[in-house]
């Protein structure tokens, strides 16, 4: 679904609640806490805090528990309509540069920015791949920095460029004419790579692409060793070939992460940047599936709800 097929077909709250429920139920209701598919119906006829007018209520007697189809979800107490999430969440998928909290509150007539910031985020993070598959094919690796300008400090005798100020570390994967995944990191160490590299390749990769940096020498196992291919940049970008030696498939997936964050948020914030390395890597990566509106939503049903506080909370506490 694209935005216009959004307002055509869920233009109303009656419809976007029945397109939740078939997308969280598609065999029937169930009650979420005890499975049990004897389900009363409710609808709400008086006015009360509870925007939702339509919920249920378990017939199971050990039971007994009433939800709705938004309970649970990222939905979870919003007081925003169900056609603004989706119009938003239609609007977020397409951006393919990312669109900023302001952009939605002005586009959807939301009250607050802080509210416009706090559904989008939530958008954000129900965009987490919980459960990644690994990479196969042929996987580019580098490194990118994200952070304000910085000035050079200088080079080091392997000519990478050191800075003064802290810039924090991306690490990316890309697989040629496939996925894509972003990975903020503390450092770029060994063990650091290691752990990525031995969670996300899979060892039928037939090449591992690399720039020529002395890291991965000690990151990869003898298996991947043997699958490795660097480009020294100093020198060359690409080796022809049978097939080509570059790391220019994911330069290009980080140009467009870096092109989103300066054009469509200006600047983002370290604490939260590991939701818009989510939102980029699972737009990319559903660039080309009809149905990612539909996959998003289903996601949305999935995660857990976040409080404000929690989104706000210092990240050492939260």
């Amino acid at each position: 679904m694209n935005l216009i097929d959004v307002t055509k077909s869920l233009g109303t709250e009656d419809q976007c609640l029945d397109f939740l429920e078939r997308m969280r139920w598609p065999n029937g209701i169930r009650c979420p806490l005890c499975g049990a598919d004897k389900i009363s119906r409710i609808t709400r006829k008086t006015v009360s805090k509870n925007k939702r007018d339509r919920f249920y209520a378990c017939l199971e007697s050990t039971c007994k528990h009433r939800f709705s189809a938004t309970a649970g979800t990222v939905f979870h107490r919003s007081h925003l309509p169900l056609t603004k999430w989706f119009m938003a969440t239609a609007i977020v998928m397409d951006a393919k540069k990312g669109v900023s909290a302001l952009q939605l509150q002005q586009h959807l007539g939301i009250g607050s920015y802080r509210t416009a910031w706090y559904m989008v985020h939530r958008i954000r993070k129900a965009m987490v791949d919980l459960f990644p598959t690994k990479l196969s094919g042929i996987v580019e690796v580098d490194e990118t920095y994200i952070g304000g300008k910085a000035k050079r400090r200088g080079k080091r005798r392997d000519g990478r460029t050191t800075w003064r100020e802290k810039k924090d570390m991306v690490i990316g994967m890309r697989e040629r004419g496939g996925r894509v995944r972003f990975f903020h990191v503390p450092n770029l160490k060994a063990d650091t790579m290691k752990k990525l590299v031995d969670r996300h390749i899979g060892v039928n990769t037939k090449r591992i692409m690399t720039d020529s940096a002395m890291i991965y020498d000690f990151a990869l196992d003898e298996t991947f060793k043997k699958k490795h291919h660097a480009v020294n940049h100093n020198r060359e970008w690409v080796i022809p070939g049978d097939i080509d030696v570059h790391t220019n498939t994911i330069e290009s997936a980080f140009s467009l992460l870096k092109r989103g964050i300066i054009g469509s948020f200006h600047r983002v914030s370290i604490k939260h940047l590991h939701r818009y390395l989510a939102e980029f890597e699972n737009r990319f990566n559903l660039r080309n599936a009809e149905n990612r509106f539909e996959q998003t939503v289903t996601r949305m049903l999935s995660s857990e709800p976040m409080e404000y506080r929690e989104l706000t909370a210092d990240p050492v506490e939260a």
